[in-house]
């Protein structure tokens, strides 16, 4: 199958019969001219975006020296907070939107493309403490900027960046080979695809952090990009004559089980974002939303088992999270139900005590362009029982039913869908500075921007959001031959290792001994969730503290021992965190030897 690669500009005239910025407002004079500067707003702000972005891209970049060639810095920000590193998610979303941008006519950036696949296969072969190049290594979260390994404590392994990176250079990919290329996309972008998509085969069933690093389990966002991944991925292999074992076979149940993620809600519902984790939330996350956008196909019609931009699904869920958000903050105090609101991350966020982000806004946005797009690909908007709730707030009082183009009732929905949207733009140009730079966050009760400066994705997220409301689109993906959920889940059949602990220390009575560490079998470092090791073997000169624990196959891993006394006390070993790789074969055993410390 040939992955469909047609750019499409969608055209004032040809928008469902309706110019979708024309406005239904009170005073159409007042309107226009809110409109205008809102469009100069994007104009202006779009080349500080761009200029943002490429000034973060090792080696030449104004704000990247001493990057490597193709290293996507996150943020010049060196202390409070520390982002002088490279995030293989970050990077991967960031070169998709240049990528993007490229097929779009951008020829100045394909350098940089080039750069950038050549630092990524440096990456894949780089050690570090989630693994080697074949056993796990692919999932550490980030890396140095002159992409040596980050050997310090941090929430790993993160598994989505492999399957964002894949899904990046299959774009690129298949512009070689759609330019007379193919050669340079079999022998030189082909082989890192390859090793991206051959550990989301053998790693989408597997726990892991979110992509805001602080919850280990199973992740919506990740699952989402992994079935992507392996549907264009499948599809260049057969295009490139190349092999791609598990893409195709995968794919499907990998999308049987993200439906698993939507909880229903009265009669309407939302996207819990991860689940199979220990944490209080509620589970309404923007990156449900940042999904979407992520899978957004043009091609796609409104579906639900894929949580297309447009679909019923992801329509309640966008009402869901950013309802969310509409108490949360001072900045949303007094806006209406109709209104866009500020948006963060999650509601119970803490980090930087908990504020509105310049992506998720914009993501909030994006979401609503990209269904623009396709109501006007598919002719019609249907309002069910699942997106009522949605539809109620931009048209109040409007029924169930399918409006056509020749609808008036269509037109109003396009008209409110399309001001509603660009209502999140004018947040992030209200609180954006006047030189535009985009930090990370801006502060919840006054909008000052907050936390680490000049935030890569957040340039990135104001050019893919700001390209989406000019009716620019990507390539499609194949979801419309890939959107059909299996009428049974299955999952790979374990790959397990039997790791023996040994550990030597000397306790008081009513103390006993416990394992925990960064993996799901070992408490994902709670110790409420801790292994115990058993005193079976103890003696006055040998105190041996000893379990054996099915741990997954190639993977590498920290842990610590901990004593919890009969009083409920949990003492800690000293650092530094011990580390340690299961053996690659299945159904294998090794021993580890340790002495409290």
């Amino acid at each position: 199958m040939h992955l469909p690669r047609a750019w499409e500009t969608v055209t004032a005239a040809a928008t469902l019969g309706v110019v979708l910025g024309a406005g239904a407002a009170a005073n159409p004079a007042n309107r226009l001219k809110c409109r205008a500067t809102l469009d100069q707003f994007i104009d202006t702000e779009s080349q500080v975006a761009i200029d943002g972005v490429l000034a973060n891209i090792g080696a030449d970049g104004a704000e990247a020296q001493g990057a490597a060639a193709g290293a996507v810095v996150a943020s010049p920000s060196r202390t409070d907070p520390d982002y002088w590193y490279t995030w293989t998610r970050d990077a991967a979303l960031t070169y998709k939107a240049l990528i993007e941008r490229f097929i779009a006519g951008d020829s100045s950036l394909q350098s940089k493309i080039d750069d950038y696949v050549s630092a990524q296969a440096t990456l894949q072969g780089v050690s570090n403490p989630s693994g080697g190049p074949d056993s796990g290594g692919l999932g550490e979260p980030k890396f140095n900027v002159d992409l040596t390994a980050f050997t310090g404590s941090w929430g790993r392994p993160q598994r989505d960046g492999p399957p964002l990176r894949a899904t990046a250079l299959i774009l690129y990919a298949g512009w070689l080979v759609d330019n007379g290329e193919a050669s340079k996309a079999a022998d030189t972008v082909w082989p890192v695809i390859a090793k991206d998509l051959d550990y989301t085969v053998r790693y989408w069933n597997e726990t892991g952090y979110d992509l805001w690093e602080e919850v280990s389990g199973s992740s919506f966002f990740t699952l989402s990009a992994s079935h992507r991944a392996l549907v264009e991925g499948a599809a260049l292999a057969s295009t490139l004559d190349k092999t791609c074992p598990g893409c195709a076979e995968w794919a499907p149940q990998v999308l049987c089980f993200t439906q698993d993620f939507w909880v229903p809600e009265g009669d309407s519902g939302y996207i819990d974002s991860n689940i199979n984790v220990r944490e209080g939330r509620t589970g309404k996350d923007a990156n449900s939303i940042l999904s979407s956008i992520h899978t957004f196909d043009p091609a796609s019609d409104c579906t639900d088992s894929t949580f297309q931009p447009c679909s019923s699904r992801a329509l309640a869920n966008h009402k869901a999270v950013v309802d969310s958000f509409r108490s949360e903050y001072s900045l949303n105090a007094g806006i209406s139900q109709r209104d866009a609101v500020a948006i963060g991350r999650y509601a119970e966020d803490v980090y930087y005590d908990g504020n509105p982000w310049y992506l998720t806004t914009l993501a909030a946005a994006e979401q609503l362009y990209a269904a623009l797009y396709q109501w006007n690909q598919t002719g019609s908007i249907t309002v069910d029982t699942v997106s009522l709730p949605f539809f109620n707030d931009r048209v109040p009082n409007i029924a169930k039913g399918t409006y056509t183009s020749d609808s008036a009732t269509l037109t109003s929905i396009v008209d409110a869908v399309r001001t509603y949207a660009d209502g999140f733009v004018s947040i992030v140009q209200t609180y954006t500075p006047r030189d535009g730079a985009l930090a990370e966050q801006y502060d919840r009760n006054d909008g000052t921007p907050l936390s680490a400066r000049d935030l890569t994705w957040s340039y990135a997220a104001f050019l893919t959001a700001t390209e989406r409301r000019a009716g620019v689109v990507p390539p499609g993906w194949g979801e419309p031959g890939a959107n059909t959920v299996p009428d049974l889940c299955e999952a790979p059949a374990p790959c397990d290792a039997a790791i023996t602990f040994n550990a030597r220390v000397t306790t008081n009575l009513g103390e006993d001994v416990f394992v925990v560490g960064a993996l799901t079998e070992l408490g994902n470092w709670a110790p409420a969730d801790a292994v115990p090791l058993s005193a079976d073997g103890y003696t006055s000169s040998d105190p041996l503290w000893s379990t054996t624990v099915d741990l997954p196959a190639a993977r590498s891993f920290e842990y610590k021992y901990i004593k919890k006394t009969s009083g409920g006390e949990v003492v800690w070993e000293s650092d530094p965190n011990r580390g340690f790789t299961t053996p690659t074969d299945c159904d294998s055993a090794d021993t580890i030897n340790d002495t409290w410390r």
